[in-house]
């Protein structure tokens, strides 16, 4: 479906999928080792609410239910029919559900486009025919899906079948892998997390991930949509469902695999050389509020924090344990991923001193000592009493808890309820020991709202997150739904195509949409280009001009802090006779001549075209930071004057724009606007643009000129 005027609209037309009224199993076998009985067994066993109607070409009754030899032959309307036969036979029985009036459809069948160009063209007919009688399928190669508030169990794979489900059930999972997402929800199921909605898109002839994300987020009885992601089909799709879900609260959580530099290409500029895909992902998760789950383990702790119904004010955390060593380690822990292990103030430490024995400690973190964990449990309740009430503290953190405590125990009943009427957000750990790390209490505490996660899970990391996704929340509410437009230039004759620019030619484009550049002009001759420096001012720069030499470093094109018209003289005899010695055959336009730039930050702004998501902007310090260190950050354009700010404070070495050994901060809204000129030029001419490069970009304490350019086209 579309998305119109960047609002996205429910997908009522997954209903009969995920809440089919009657539901055909094509291809149900006799024999209980098939898959066709595998899936009837499943839905029985699921107790599915609707009806279900067998399909075998001659069986009178399979598990007491009465057969049919077509879908044509079942007397009643079917919602969702599921394929549960060979390729050979998918498209007559896809054609069958066609006719049938049949809406919605899964395809487990494999040997389509995962397998080369013959199942590439299989795969299309399969979408032919879905576009012809309108089915949407889930498929093929793919394990099915369930929903676990009504028992559709539409799936033959005994992993997904045979785990216990608990009550609450509002986080949705949708894989592009269909054994990692089994074994994903097995290990949710395994830690007390059901999820509503399980899908497994397989190859996405149809239904794709971002489809199911789509539906999730309107679904009012899910509250987190999660998934599995190898690669987005419909990058913008998802960018427009990230804001929605901003919007109304309901976080994205995805598992992206390929964090190697495979992706990674060799390019023209530094822009397209650092931009491997997986930071090309990372930037957009960050631009749109996604939150990227590093492992399954973050997806599955990060849905029981957010379930809590509670979200952390701010950084500032404390932690309570019984164990002196456990604290510090989870304190190491914190501050890795963001969190603040602040001092407490001394009313606080006062407060909790009266409470506690003089030789447990009241400092941040905590400790109790061994007295709480083995003789007085109940002094677990001391610290929460000062601490629910500190201004200054918005996350406490219980890295042990009290085993014996239950639903009857009064301590217990006492500890929720200071919880409950705090706006601390509050969260319970325990070390990850077999048969020893879930407490009696557990069930009471999450019924309260007070999240419970065992230490192998990585909590801290999912609550680090949590905290990174409240500020992404906060941040989407102030921010503007479009950026600005700042430029509208008309430079399409600038951009010859299938070109790389000469500097001076990039240069141009830049003035065009207001970005200041150095003061240069193309000299043809030595003497020209003596007038030219002393117009300009000495010292000067001289450089090659040729579209054919991007890197003058590579061809020695280059003089810097030229003095005088002598220096001038030989630097342009010097410069020319290199390119022509290097580069015979270079079209060479001139060299340039440019005022000396004082000293100031170096900078890069660069654009590159990612395959999947189109102009990506790119930002980093320049120097060593770019040439070694590859402190750049993406965000996929367009972008925001937040995505801008959020760019320049993700660097490792932002403390260098800030001022640092007595030097004043640079002119941040400076390079802000440049970003921001630059997002509005790849948006205008994303067609003809395939990369920018400006490097150096030098910001001052005020202001910012381009020192080079390169642009390539398309």
């Amino acid at each position: 479906m579309k998305l119109l005027n960047e609002k996205v609209v429910s997908n009522l037309e997954l209903d009969p999928l995920f809440h089919p009224r009657a539901i055909a199993v094509l291809g149900t076998s006799e024999n209980t080792n098939k898959i066709g009985y595998l899936q009837l067994m499943a839905l029985l066993d699921g107790g599915f609410e609707g009806e279900i109607y067998p399909i075998h070409r001659s069986a009178k009754k399979i598990a007491d239910l009465t057969c049919y030899a077509s879908v044509k032959d079942v007397p009643s309307q079917v919602d969702l029919a599921i394929l549960c036969v060979g390729i050979e036979q998918v498209e007559k029985c896809l054609i069958e559900c066609g006719e049938s009036g049949v809406k919605t459809a899964i395809v487990f069948a494999s040997g389509y486009s995962e397998i080369g160009e013959a199942g590439i063209v299989a795969q299309q007919r399969l979408k032919d025919i879905c576009d012809q009688y309108q089915i949407r399928i889930i498929g093929p190669n793919c394990v099915g899906l369930l929903n676990t508030t009504n028992g559709l169990m539409g799936t033959f794979s005994p992993g997904l079948t045979h785990v216990p489900l608990n009550k609450k059930r509002e986080a949705g999972f949708v894989t592009q892998s269909g054994a990692f997402g089994v074994l994903t929800y097995i290990a949710a199921a395994q830690q007390g997390l059901t999820f509503n909605y399980f899908v497994s898109v397989g190859n996405e002839a149809d239904i794709g991930f971002s489809d199911v994300i789509e539906y999730m987020l309107h679904d009012p009885n899910t509250t987190i949509a999660s998934g599995y992601l190898e690669g987005e089909k419909n990058p913008e799709k998802l960018r427009k469902l990230a804001k929605y879900a901003l919007e109304i609260n309901k976080p994205i959580v995805i598992m992206k695999s390929g964090r190697s530099t495979a992706g990674s290409r060799a390019a023209a500029s530094h822009t397209g050389s650092l931009a491997g895909a997986d930071q090309v992902y990372d930037g957009f998760f960050k631009q749109t509020g996604i939150v990227r789950a590093d492992d399954y383990t973050d997806i599955i702790s990060f849905s029981k924090l957010f379930m809590s119904n509670k979200m952390p004010k701010g950084r500032n955390t404390v932690i309570v344990t019984s164990s002196g060593g456990r604290g510090i380690n989870e304190a190491d822990r914190c501050e890795s991923y963001g969190l603040n292990i602040h001092p407490l103030s001394d009313n606080v430490k006062q407060q909790i001193e009266k409470t506690i024995p003089s030789f447990a400690s009241a400092s941040n973190p905590i400790d109790l000592t061994a007295a709480a964990a083995i003789t007085h449990p109940q002094l677990f309740l001391e610290p929460l009493k000062a601490l629910v009430h500190d201004p200054e503290t918005d996350i406490i953190i219980f890295s042990e808890f009290p085993m014996s405590w239950d639903e009857n125990t009064p301590e217990l009943q006492e500890f929720v309820e200071l919880c409950k009427n705090s706006d601390k957000f509050i969260l319970v750990t325990t070390f990850p020991l077999e048969g020893m790390s879930s407490p009696k209490g557990i069930s009471y505490l999450e019924e309260h709202g007070i999240p419970f996660v065992k230490g192998d899970m990585n909590p801290v990391r999912s609550l680090a997150k949590l905290v990174d996704y409240r500020e992404a929340y906060d941040k989407a509410k102030k921010e503007q739904a479009k950026p600005k437009e700042i430029y509208k230039s008309n430079i399409r004759h600038l951009l010859l195509e299938n070109q790389t620019l000469s500097e001076s030619q990039s240069m141009e484009i830049l003035n065009a949409y207001g970005i200041r550049t150095v003061r240069r002009k193309i000299a043809r001759s030595a003497e020209e280009a003596v007038a030219i420096a002393e117009s300009i001012g000495y010292p000067v720069v001289l450089k090659i001009d040729s579209p054919d030499i991007p890197h003058k470093t590579e061809v020695n094109g280059i003089r810097l802090n030229v003095q005088n018209a002598q220096q001038v003289t030989l630097a342009f005899d010097e410069i020319s006779k290199n390119a022509t010695t290097h580069c015979p055959t270079a079209d060479i336009h001139g060299v340039s001549v440019q005022e000396m730039l004082a000293e100031g930050v170096e900078v890069i702004i660069g654009v590159t075209n990612d395959e999947t998501f189109g102009p990506v902007i790119m930002f980093g310090l320049g120097g060593v930071f770019v040439e070694v260190f590859k402190d750049v950050s993406f965000r996929v354009a367009p972008i925001t004057r937040q995505d801008a700010i959020d760019k320049m404070e993700s660097l490792a070495g932002y403390q260098l724009l800030q001022g640092v050994r007595n030097k004043k901060p640079v002119d941040q809204e400076a390079i802000i606007d440049v970003l921001l000129k630059v997002s509005e030029l790849i948006q205008d001419y994303s067609d003809a643009i395939k990369e920018i490069d400006i490097n150096p970009l030098i910001v001052y304490e005020n202001g910012i000129v381009a020192a080079d350019a390169l642009i390539i086209t398309k």
